[in-house]
């Protein structure tokens, strides 16, 4: 922790002008001065890309161990083939701003955005952000995405689309080597995997990913406020933590998702990072339209907590989303350490508002979510955590038995969103992949109107999960935490939460 922190305090010393009026951008190293990064391990790439600017890539840009890439504001950063991508094992900083954000995309979907980002509900086998040629399932896969090895000490991305990153991994790839990957994987949009390194994600768009948006098998993390559109067409959660990673997730917007929203598991081995477990509070989130396009019946949840991890889920808004918070039971999650309430279900039809308690995983009583758990589940007992009845066939099998019945919860406790139909205008009759279509925010408000069950109901009696990334006082580098609401959601009406 303490050589973490340290690095970075001597990076921002070293990369600050003097005797300036206003204060200057953030800047590491010489200034890019060409508008193409060089490709290739033999060529690596380290400076400043300036703010305003435009640049292009066409393959594999590395960033050697000890070396920093930053993005200034302003910056966009487009790839001319769908092998561009970015291969960090040292330092990767993107610092948009809110009135300047930065671009890391394909040069045709940057230029031509109506070509892959549509504005009618679409069904996912014709929709051209999920599919190219025609050929259903295949992604635009415009770039290879952000790729961190286990010497990456630093990722701090803050206010930058990052759309329709991912592909598929061949044997001569870069990544198969010294990466999670292996011949035959689908490349996740940023992959991180350095036990006592920080991975910041803040503020950020990311749109159209071929799997996870973010998969991280060691380190500290934090995401707040980031929106998540149109993930994946079969496969992939948007943030997914492994191993000993630790942090927060707090005020982000899913919608569409083609399995989880936010994810935590500690499978894996020990990595000799400043944690021994695996820690995630996933608060404050909206999760919309989740999970319809899994290939994996059991997999659609919004908050997931797995093998050996724990965290926090409250104050959280779930509608219509194939499943409620999982708990996992076998391999058991780490149910001393978690706890869950205050977090808001809404749904459009039976089969939905069946799963709110999802089939054969853990369950705890509590007395805060909505609807009032024991309004319609009879607890076998009030104090510990036991497995929900119901079978992860019995989803397959759409038959749903989970111990309840659930026909008195379909439409009710509507969250009330500025601008977004409800009842759902599509899949509104039963449980289906028309549910999957409406995958993107476009111009919906997710902003809560007064007399809103969501505003007032939130817990705020806990903190964000302390680790290295809270430590960093840099003000360009440094995580902005938001802390938990007195309501629910990624929108409190204090105007505290998501900016977008």
């Amino acid at each position: 922790m303490t050589t973490v922190v340290a690095a970075i305090v001597i990076l921002a010393s070293c990369s600050k002008e003097s005797n300036t009026v206003s204060k200057p951008q953030f800047k590491a190293g010489a200034v890019i001065s060409a508008d193409s990064l060089t490709s290739g391990a033999s060529n690596p790439v380290k400076g400043t890309m300036l703010t305003g600017k435009t640049y292009y890539f066409s393959g594999p840009v590395y960033v050697n161990k000890g070396d920093t890439l930053v993005m200034q504001s302003g910056v966009k950063l487009l790839a001319k083939s769908p092998k561009a991508m970015l291969i960090i094992n040292g330092v990767f900083i993107s610092l948009g701003t809110k009135q300047n954000p930065n671009w890391i995309t394909g040069e045709d979907a940057y230029n031509n955005p109506s070509k892959y980002k549509l504005t009618t509900y679409t069904d996912p086998n014709t929709d051209p952000g999920l599919t190219s040629g025609g050929s259903a399932g295949t992604y635009p896969r415009l770039w290879g995405g952000i790729q961190c090895g286990t010497t990456a000490t630093m990722f701090n991305v803050k206010w930058t689309h990052l759309d329709f990153a991912g592909g598929l991994v061949t044997n001569t790839s870069p990544v198969v080597t010294g990466f999670v990957y292996s011949a035959g994987s689908t490349l996740f949009a940023t992959c991180f995997e350095n036990p006592t390194g920080v991975y910041i994600l803040e503020d950020s768009w990311i749109y159209g990913t071929t799997s996870d948006v973010a998969r991280i098998t060691h380190g500290s993390v934090h995401f707040m406020r980031n929106t998540v559109e149109k993930l994946g067409y079969n496969d992939g959660d948007a943030f997914n933590t492994k191993g000993e990673s630790s942090g927060n997730m707090a005020y982000n917007l899913f919608i569409g998702t083609s399995k989880g929203g936010t994810k935590a598991s500690a499978k894996g081995p020990s990595s000799g990072g400043p944690f021994p477990y695996g820690k995630v509070n996933m608060y404050n989130n909206t999760y919309v339209n989740c999970g319809y396009r899994s290939l994996d019946p059991d997999r659609g949840a919004n908050v997931d907590i797995e093998q050996g991890a724990s965290g926090y889920a409250y104050n959280n808004i779930m509608v219509n989303c194939r499943t409620g918070i999982r708990f996992v039971e076998s391999p058991v999650a780490d149910t001393t350490n978690s706890a869950y309430g205050n977090n808001l279900y809404y749904a459009d039809s039976l089969n939905i508002a069946g799963q709110f308690m999802p089939s054969s995983h853990l369950g705890k009583y509590n007395t805060t979510d909505i609807p009032l758990p024991s309004s319609y589940y009879t607890f076998p007992n009030q104090k510990y955590w036991f497995v929900i009845k119901g079978t992860p066939q019995a989803v397959a099998q759409g038959t749903w038995t989970n111990g309840y019945d659930a026909s008195s919860l379909v439409g009710k406790n509507n969250p009330k969103f500025v601008n977004y139909p409800l009842p759902a205008p599509v899949g509104t009759a039963t449980y289906g992949p028309r549910l999957g279509s409406m995958t993107w925010q476009g111009n919906s408000d997710f902003h809560l109107q007064s007399g809103s069950p969501a505003i007032g109901v939130g817990y705020t009696g806990f903190s964000p999960v302390q680790t290295p990334i809270s430590a960093i006082t840099n003000t360009d580098l440094a995580a902005t935490f938001t802390m938990p609401n007195k309501d629910l959601g990624a929108y409190p009406t204090d105007g505290s939460g998501n900016q977008h």
